[in-house]
């Protein structure tokens, strides 16, 4: 699977990221997938693995509502030419695959680690002694894969090792239920967390979302 074509990992990060944050079924498209998600600011996503010009432009130019994204697997200064007025860059993502192994882990003193599943998603929660938010990310099943998500680690405990000890308590979480890849769409910040844990940079991926002005309007 780690030698998969873009557009195949693509598909199974999808699958992992839909139940990661429950939204619908993707829809196929001839160019990608279209996804539900149902937040006001994220009304839509268009996944597009490989986008040509021509395809982004015809959505571009279908396109009336704000909130509707585009998730485009390519550099961002090769696609920015083709959307027009109304359509704002988000940060730049990565695709990134790893292959899991067993992990080893050791929470730094001082924190507590819980970690629990439901519906197919394991969370992993890091908090103070205190109980105050330190760290937290998820895993959502796809198959014999695993989709990472939503890591953060809060400010003022950054630089702690809480990132590592969250990816590593999700890798050893996904690795004893039978999974042996793990996928995820890392930000630039995050990429090099995830780059020292072997994870393996497969595609940029540039991130537009359609909010037009009041005169656009």
């Amino acid at each position: 699977m780690l030698d998969a074509r873009i557009s195949e990992l693509v598909r199974i990060w999808i699958d992992g990221w839909v139940v990661s944050r429950g939204s619908s079924d993707p829809i196929g498209e001839p160019w990608g997938w279209t996804i539900d998600v149902g937040q006001a600011r994220h009304v839509a996503r268009h996944v597009l693995p490989e986008p040509s010009e021509a395809d982004v432009r015809k959505i571009v130019a279908a396109t009336s509502a704000p909130g509707t994204w585009l998730k485009l697997f390519a550099e961002e200064q090769a696609v920015l030419p083709w959307v027009g007025p109304g359509w704002r860059c988000d940060i730049p993502g990565y695709l990134m695959t790893c292959h899991l192994v067993p992990e080893r882990l050791e929470v730094p003193p001082g924190y507590t680690l819980t970690s629990w599943t439901r519906g197919g998603v394991s969370r992993v929660l890091v908090r103070t002694r205190a109980g105050h938010f330190a760290a937290r990310g998820q895993i959502a099943h796809a198959g014999a894969h695993v989709v990472v998500d939503q890591v953060e680690t809060a400010a003022e405990h950054r630089r702690k090792g809480l990132g590592g000890l969250v990816m590593r308590t999700l890798q050893g979480t996904a690795y004893e239920a039978g999974a042996r890849t793990g996928l995820l769409v890392g930000t630039p910040e995050g990429r090099a967390l995830y780059s020292s844990l072997g994870w393996t940079m497969r595609s940029p991926m540039t991130s537009l979302w359609y909010e037009p002005s009041d005169a656009a309007q």
